[in-house]
């Protein structure tokens, strides 16, 4: 399961890359074609939101791991070792859920806009592949989170408290 996760991992940071890559790519090429050339292509602009919208999909998975996401952690802080231990159980378990949610519902949008076929006007690309982020992006939520919740349940009589 470690290697499982690793990989994922891996894979969530590449295309996290990638999509920051080309959007700024995008965004460049649309400042200079908007101040330098003049040529009217709407591409560009659609190119980089969309890069957007799968790089902050896929970076909430990366913040829910490192716990860099918001949370109350002075008040939890201060209950006692078992208390926490649960509450953080019990978060990561509605985390899933939600996840687990809107996968499901973001592949209904998805199987949705491929049967009517319908293209994004500046790139023309099908709108399925936008909509894609959601189902990648809470679906990777729901795997990982998943396989964290296993870590921590294992490690839940262990005296020491380990950060993740």
């Amino acid at each position: 399961m470690k290697k499982t996760l690793q990989f994922l991992q891996a894979l969530e940071k590449w295309i996290i890359v990638i999509a920051f890559a080309i959007m700024v790519i995008a965004c460049f090429i649309q400042v200079v074609n908007r101040n330098i050339f003049r040529i009217p292509v709407s591409g560009f602009e659609e190119a980089a939101k969309y890069s957007m919208v799968y790089m902050v999909l896929l970076g909430t998975e990366l913040g829910l791991r490192d716990g860099t996401q918001i949370s109350i952690q002075g008040v939890v802080d201060k209950l006692p070792l078992k208390a926490r231990k649960i509450i953080r159980v019990l978060a990561r378990i509605i985390v899933i859920v939600f996840a687990a949610v809107m996968t499901k519902s973001g592949w209904a949008m998805v199987m949705k806009q491929a049967k009517i076929g319908q293209t994004s006007p500046g790139l023309g690309i099908p709108m399925y592949i936008p909509y894609f982020a959601l189902v990648l992006g809470f679906g990777l939520i729901t795997i990982v989170q998943s396989g964290y919740l296993i870590k921590q349940c294992l490690d839940f009589n262990k005296p020491e408290e380990k950060e993740e």
